[in-house]
C-alpha cells in the first residue's frame, strides 16, 4: 500500500528473503537460456523449444507471476515447471509517493540486499529510474549513493524484474506499444551501469525484445560518469541513448567531485563522447549537470561547457540539474538566478539546456538522492569510504 509523505525509507522489521530452494529463476534469462534449462530439466529438444517460446510470452508479454495462471500449458505441465522453476521479481519493501506523484520503492533481492528504483510521472511521457548495483563503484561527492559502498552488481533478473514490478504497479499488461504510462526508461538509478556493463547488456536486450516487454531503444537513456573504456561497447552492443554525469568543466572541479576524473580525464571523456556509435543530432548526447552553488555554476563554467560541445562537436544537449539535498551534504544548490543564467548562456549558443525540476524531493526520491538505508555517517566515515573506492579504482 502507498505510504505518502516524507517516511523513514526502512518502516518496519523485514524477515530475511526465504531461499528459492533449487528452482531457477526464468526472469532474466534470454529465450535461449530458457530453452537450455528446460533442456537440462529433461524435456527433450522440440518440446523445450516449444515451451521456452510459451514462457517468454507469459512472462514478458503478459506479466505472468505464476505457473497457474498460464493457461495455454497443459495442466500437468504447469505442476512440472513450478516443481523446478521460479518467476520471481525483486521483493517490494516498502512504496513512498511523493506530494508530485513521483513513486519510489525500495527493493530487496533473495540473499537480502536493499536497493531502490522511481517512476517520475509527466503529461506525456513516465520515466523509470532503474537501478544496476546495490550501492555504487563511485563516489561522486554530490551524490547521496555514492557515499555507499559497492554492495553487489544486481543480475539481469533483478534488473528486469524493476520494469515488471513498475508495470505491476501500473497494470500495464499485458505489454502493448501505445499509451503506456511506463513509456521510458533510464539507467541513472543507484550504481554505474557500465561497472555491471554485461548484466546491463543482457537485462535491456530483453526489455528491447518486441516480443516481451518491447520498449524501443530510443525510448532508454544508459547514464555513465564516464567509464571511457565501455561507452564504445555500450554504443555497439547495447545501442541506447548515451547520458554523461559531467557536472563540471575543470579539471579541478571535476577531479573533485566525480573522482572517477583522475582516471578518465574530461578530454578523453568528450572524444569518446563523439565517437559514441549513432550520436547524431536526432540523438544527442545528454549531458547532466548538477548546479553546485560557487563550484561549478559561473558564467565562465557556462562558457567554458559551450567551448568544450562545439570543440568536440559533439550533437548534445544540456540537463541542468538543482542540486538535491540530503543530510551530510557538503554543497548547496545554486540560487534560481544563477541557474536561469547559465541556461541562457548555453542557449544563446544554440544548445538547448533545459533547467530539469526537481521531482520527488520530499520522498528523497529526486536525482542524487537514491539511498537503501537510512543510514548515518559521520563526514570522516563518509570521506574513509570516499579514498576506499577512489583507491580500488586507481
Amino acid at each position: 500500500m502507498p505510504i505518502p509523505g516524507h517516511i523513514d525509507p526502512v518502516p518496519v522489521p523485514r524477515p530475511e528473503a526465504a531461499a528459492d530452494g533449487a528452482r531457477v529463476n526464468l526472469i532474466g534469462l534470454s529465450r535461449a537460456q530458457i530453452r537450455e534449462q528446460l533442456a537440462a530439466a529433461g524435456l527433450d529438444e522440440r518440446q523445450a523449444k516449444l515451451r521456452a517460446k510459451q514462457l517468454w510470452h507469459q512472462i514478458y508479454n503478459r506479466g505472468a507471476t505464476s505457473f497457474e495462471t498460464m493457461s495455454d500449458i497443459a495442466r500437468p505441465q504447469r505442476a512440472w515447471l513450478a516443481e523446478r522453476f521460479a518467476i520471481a521479481r525483486p521483493q517490494v519493501v516498502v512504496e513512498q509517493v511523493s506530494t508530485d506523484g513521483t513513486r519510489k520503492w525500495l527493493l530487496k533481492t533473495d540473499d537480502g540486499h536493499d536497493f531502490e528504483m522511481v517512476f517520475i510521472p509527466d503529461a506525456d511521457r513516465g520515466t523509470l529510474c532503474v537501478s544496476s548495483q546495490v550501492g555504487c563503484t563511485l563516489n561522486c561527492r554530490f551524490c547521496h549513493t555514492g557515499t555507499m559502498r559497492l554492495v553487489r552488481n544486481l543480475n539481469p533478473g533483478e534488473i528486469v524484474g524493476q520494469v515488471m514490478l513498475a508495470r505491476d504497479a501500473l497494470e500495464e499488461w499485458p505489454s502493448q506499444p501505445e499509451g503506456r504510462m511506463l513509456s521510458n526508461i533510464v539507467m541513472m538509478g543507484m550504481g554505474e551501469p557500465l561497472y555491471n556493463f554485461d548484466n546491463v547488456r543482457d537485462a535491456l536486450k530483453i526489455v528491447m525484445d518486441g516480443d516481451g516487454l518491447g520498449l524501443s531503444r530510443r525510448r532508454i537513456t544508459l547514464s555513465t560518469s564516464g567509464v571511457v573504456p565501455m561507452m564504445a561497447r555500450a554504443g555497439e552492443e547495447i545501442g541506447v541513448n548515451l547520458a554523461v554525469s559531467l557536472h563540471a568543466v575543470t579539471k579541478e572541479v571535476r577531479d573533485e567531485i566525480v573522482p572517477l576524473n583522475r582516471k578518465y580525464g574530461i578530454e578523453e571523456l568528450l572524444a569518446a563522447c563523439a565517437a559514441y556509435p549513432g550520436a547524431n543530432n536526432a540523438r544527442r548526447i545528454t549531458f547532466e549537470y548538477v548546479m553546485l552553488k560557487d563550484k561549478n555554476d559561473s558564467d565562465e563554467d557556462a562558457r567554458e561547457l559551450v567551448r568544450l560541445i562545439r570543440k568536440y562537436r559533439l550533437p548534445a544537449k544540456v540537463n541542468l540539474i538543482p542540486f538535491n539535498p540530503w543530510p551530510g551534504a557538503a554543497y548547496e544548490c545554486s540560487d534560481d538566478a544563477r541557474v536561469k543564467r547559465f541556461s541562457e548562456i548555453v542557449f544563446e549558443a544554440g544548445i538547448s539546456a533545459p533547467i530539469r525540476r526537481p521531482r520527488g524531493r520530499d520522498i528523497m526520491a529526486a536525482c542524487g538522492q537514491l539511498k537503501s538505508a537510512a543510514e548515518k555517517k559521520s563526514r570522516a566515515e563518509l570521506d574513509r569510504i570516499a579514498e576506499e573506492k577512489q583507491a580500488a579504482l586507481a
